[in-house]
């Protein structure tokens, strides 16, 4: 047997063997077994003898190789089948064993574990970054951005096991059957497939398609009620019997002082099972629960039951008996109000709650502002703290936090957002304040315009839903959504924007508009017309050429009866049209720049001019002024190439022959760098606007014959390389200075850039979409998408690009509609959003929640009611929706109604039996308890204890009324129907008992 140095065994080597105790792995370099021994043989082999290990033999470094691409998990509470043992040697017997696991299964004890169907190639997996559990959830890749393709890695198909704490073990009556049904329920809503629940050992298991998250949310556990307090009732179960009649002591700290001053003492609550509680409601903190308990009962020393069910608190509390490390002991805070001098010690931390000189001090209350305390008495907080007596987080700890509530609301309770005030000597404070969405509908005085409303949202949303849609219908467990999308041509598309362009110039009428409001509207005026520009086409002999429609002046409408172009001469009419836009965009800035001049500097008036492809009026400037030869090259300007190359050789050969340009006026000789084609001559230093470069680019440098594309082109090079002005967004360029926010450069360009680089350069990627359409690329407000999601919308119908990755837009929009209880139009914008395979789910789910959410406003208002029903959405989503808000305002009576239309028969026939039926049959509504009762008799095998519920009911009208028809039964009959009668009576009252009123127990004496 080859052999040399001996070396100890690491990584999966001692997984393989179970070396522990001084075995150094050297028994699989060199050793004489047979390939096509089994796993466990070849483990049993090695552990009878023991071999040196040969690391430079083949079989070494094959056993590095293997060693280095076996999955990876550390944490001991999480297990994977096969183990790294079992998959090591299978490796070494089975090369390529890895690459084709047969399900795959990762767990953590107590917890629940993941099957993954089939084959799995398990190599290189870190398993301790991939797969989490926690209390009744499960993640598989947390983080989005390595998450793989579905199929690959991890994201594939599996059965999902997690194990479930429920409350009730015995399940009486038809809990079981609720639960299944939540479960079911819940399972469905997340994209799963329900399999089956074992109330024996809470296994709820479920198949998955591909992986994100799974599991109960916090409202889930509410709703199916875990096992959250049977534990905290039996903490004996915790300790040995020496510890058993801890209630009937006084509760003590880790000094064994009485702990009348702690905070649960102080609200009257036992502090030993407060600590308790905490450690069972937040397990993922082990490691301070476990120092807390040490601290706690450090006097104790008593061992833990094995036979805890909480896995989790079992877990922690062997870590915590494992500890080598001293205990950390804390320090219990004093009383709040109940503060002792005598009491301070010296040796204790400070605390920011009280010190030794506020004792004695009057808190006096002051209403809507909590307590205050005297500034001149200075506690540990004031200053390099909060300046609060009490934070109401740090006093409430985790009951109490910084929260985001519907439509905007921020609860918190630190200082008002822009306080400028000094914020001292205030506590338990809680500000609630609201993010300004709707700031584009107010005016200079800040006062919401209520005609905005409509011109910002109703009128656009119904100009969009009056073109045709294309409808896709998508199932959604049982049932059925209508997902629309946009459709329209190039042919349409200038009739599109002029309706837009109508009902921006609308809101401009709109009196008392801040400037930046009117500035932000007249950009989208002119983004609406470069839409048309840059993507319409106008048919020719009977085919779709890419032309607008507009010849002369692109704000009017063209008239019928237009002359036909030649389709050659298409590019340069729309060059010629987008010429004529930017004129139009840049005309203000040289109006503004032209009026600051002084009457005698003609010549910089006429370059402004030229800056604006203004030709008539400076050539007729020029003339007045005398200068004929100037206006005559002033007319050929932008023309023909070679009038561009005479004036640049003449400007030439003066400098050849030496010139002094000092007796020529400077702006004439900007002037004729201007016509000679050199732009960053004839600006010298000068600034200007990015729009205006670019004319200058496209009038007087390059040829008249290229295309815009090539234009585009251009002015993006010169940009990379910094002799170009940044395309900034038009709240930068040209807005008020308190709306120009912070900018970096190349950050982000203006929404008519972005629209010149979409035409030049066709499709899109992802990421310059997303800030293409973001708010920042054309308003200064980041929470404003109400226009840009329709110019989003008219591209993508007219195939300018397609995307399926601009939610943020989408909910953006609908963000703005929530907050203005523009709900039935939030619901429109959802099932326009595309349809992804990895979020199946996503649009039932938006939808749902908004009609949960916001039910009070649509409910009550008949129009949107109705538009929600006309949009395809499930009727029985509808009735849910409301039956659960009039349950939770106490109407009992509508939520049953509404219960009944959704199908909802348990939660109905609960109502019905609990609520309704005896207060209608004791205000002799035989006729209703009957048409509720009979409703429900057809799904009585759906309705746990039908027959000792509403069944009762339809006995016993059934009796009565064959007691009326049928006088000539035989009394031995009469009697048996009663005696069953009386015994389904008594059998409902005890199912029923705990959850009747007074009156519907007396309605039961009635019955019998």
């Amino acid at each position: 047997m080859a052999s040399s140095s001996s070396i100890s065994a690491t990584g999966f080597f001692n997984e393989l063997h179970n070396i522990r105790s001084g075995i150094s792995f050297s028994t699989v370099c060199g050793s004489d077994f047979d390939v096509g021994t089994s796993g466990s043989e070849i483990t049993s082999q090695l552990k009878k003898r023991k071999i040196s290990l040969n690391t430079d033999s083949p079989s070494c470094l094959v056993l590095s190789n293997v060693e280095a691409y076996l999955p990876v998990l550390h944490s001991s509470d999480y297990f994977m089948k096969p183990s790294v043992k079992e998959l090591a040697a299978r490796e070494l017997t089975d090369p390529g064993h890895c690459r084709q696991v047969q399900n795959f299964t990762v767990g953590r004890v107590g917890y629940g574990y993941v099957r993954f169907l089939g084959i799995t190639d398990v190599r290189w997996l870190n398993l301790d970054r991939i797969v989490k559990f926690s209390r009744h959830e499960v993640v598989v890749y947390e983080d989005e951005t390595v998450k793989p393709t579905v199929g690959q890695g991890l994201n594939k198909a599996a059965e999902v096991t997690l194990m479930l704490q429920i409350r009730s073990p015995d399940f009486e009556g038809g809990q079981l059957d609720d639960v299944v049904n939540k479960l079911r329920l819940i399972t469905e809503r997340q994209g799963a497939c329900f399999i089956s629940f074992d109330p024996s050992n809470g296994e709820w298991k479920f198949s998955v398609r591909h992986f994100s998250r799974f599991g109960l949310s916090e409202d889930d556990e509410d709703d199916i009620v875990m096992d959250d307090t049977t534990v905290v009732q039996n903490p004996v179960e915790l300790y040995d019997s020496d510890v058993s009649d801890a209630d009937e002591e006084p509760q003590v700290g880790p000094t064994g002082t009485v702990l009348s001053h702690s905070l649960p003492a102080h609200l009257g609550l036992d502090p030993v099972k407060m600590q308790e509680m905490r450690m069972l409601m937040f397990p993922v903190e082990e490691e301070e629960v476990a120092e807390a308990f040490d601290g706690l009962l450090s006097h104790e020393k008593q061992p833990f039951s094995k036979e805890y069910i909480r896995p989790a608190l079992q877990y922690s509390v062997q870590k915590m008996s494992h500890r080598t490390s001293p205990t950390y002991v804390r320090k219990t805070p004093q009383a709040l109000l109940e503060y002792s001098m005598n009491g301070y010690s010296s040796t204790l931390p400070e605390t920011i709650l009280m010190t030794g000189q506020n004792k004695g001090m009057p808190l006096r209350t002051a209403k809507k502002e909590g307590f205050r305390l005297d500034l001149k008495y200075k506690s540990p907080i004031t200053g390099n703290h909060s300046g609060n007596i009490v934070d109401a987080a740090l006093f409430m700890g985790r009951s109490f936090r910084a929260g985001w509530g519907p439509n905007g609301v921020l609860v918190h309770s630190g200082a008002p957002v822009g306080n400028t005030n000094p914020w001292k000597g205030l506590s338990s404070i809680i500000n609630v304040e609201k993010i300004a969405i709707d700031k584009f509908l107010r005016d200079e005085n800040n006062k919401v315009k209520e005609e905005l409303v409509d011109l910002c949202f109703a009128s656009p949303l119904n100009l969009h839903k009056s073109i045709s849609h294309e409808i896709t219908e998508v199932e959604v467990g049982s049932f059925k959504l209508k997902l629309q999308k946009l459709v329209s041509n190039r042919l349409t598309l200038p009739k599109i924007c002029r309706d837009y362009i109508g009902i921006a110039e609308r809101q401009l009428e709109v009196p008392g508009l801040s400037a930046s409001t009117r500035m932000v509207l007249m950009h989208q005026v002119m983004v609406w017309e470069l839409i048309k520009v840059l993507f319409s086409a106008r048919e020719i002999s009977g085919q779709s050429k890419s032309l607008i429609t507009d010849d002369e002046d692109m704000m009017h409408d063209r008239k019928d009866g237009s002359p036909d172009i030649d389709p050659e001469a298409l590019p340069f009419v729309r060059r010629a049209e987008f010429s004529y836009w930017l004129q139009e965009s840049v005309c203000h800035r040289v109006q503004e720049e032209v009026s600051r001049l002084n009457e005698s500097n003609v010549l910089e008036h006429i370059f402004l001019l030229l800056t604006g492809r203004q030709l008539d009026t400076a050539v007729e400037l020029a003339a007045s002024r005398g200068d004929v030869r100037l206006s005559c090259l002033l007319s050929q300007a932008g023309g023909s190439t070679v009038n561009r190359t005479d004036v640049a050789r003449q400007l030439d050969l003066w400098r050849i022959n030496g010139l002094d340009f000092s007796f020529i006026e400077k702006d004439r000789v900007r002037l004729y760098e201007l016509l000679a084609a050199n732009i960053q001559g004839a600006l010298h230093d000068s600034e200007i606007d990015w729009k205006r470069y670019l004319g200058l680019l496209m009038w007087y440098q390059l040829p008249p014959d290229t295309s815009l594309a090539v234009v585009f082109h251009t002015y993006q090079q010169l940009l990379d390389e910094g002799r170009a002005p940044y395309p900034v967004p038009v709240y930068i360029d040209e807005g008020p200075v308190e709306e120009a926010l912070n900018w970096s450069v190349g950050d982000r360009f203006d929404l008519t850039y972005y629209l010149m680089l979409l035409h030049a350069n066709g499709e899109r990627e992802s990421g310059v979409l997303k800030t293409m359409f973001s708010a920042f690329s054309s308003t200064h407000d980041p929470l404003d998408y109400h226009m840009i999601w329709h110019q989003r919308a008219v591209l993508e119908a007219v195939g300018a690009f397609s995307s399926n990755d601009l939610h943020v837009l989408d909910m953006g929009l609908v963000s703005q509609l929530l907050c203005l209880g523009q709900c039935h139009w939030a619901i429109y914008v959802i099932l326009h959003m595309p349809y992804r395979d990895d979020f199946p789910y996503l649009h039932a789910t938006l939808i749902r929640e908004i009609l949960y959410q916001y039910c009070e406003s649509w409910c009550s208002q008949e129009i949107q009611h109705k538009f929600i029903e006309d949009l395809g959405v499930p009727s029985a989503w509808l009735h849910e929706a409301m039956a659960v808000y009039f349950h939770y305002y106490g109407d009992l009576s509508k939520a049953l109604e509404h219960f009944l239309e959704c199908c909802n028969w348990k939660r109905a026939h609960s109502i019905f039996m609990t609520s309704v039926a005896h207060s209608l049959f004791l205000s002799d509504k035989h006729s209703e308890i009957w048409r509720l009762a009979t409703s429900m008799e057809e799904h009585k095998s759906e309705i746990a204890d039908w027959d000792l519920g509403a069944g009762i009911y339809v006995l016993f009208y059934s009796l009565r009324e064959e007691n009326v028809v049928s006088e000539m039964d035989s009394v031995e009959r009469k009697n048996a129907s009663c005696r069953d009668f009386f015994d389904r009576l008594k059998k409902s009252l005890d199912v029923w008992g705990s959850r009747l009123s007074v009156d519907a127990r007396y309605l039961y004496n009635l019955f019998a």
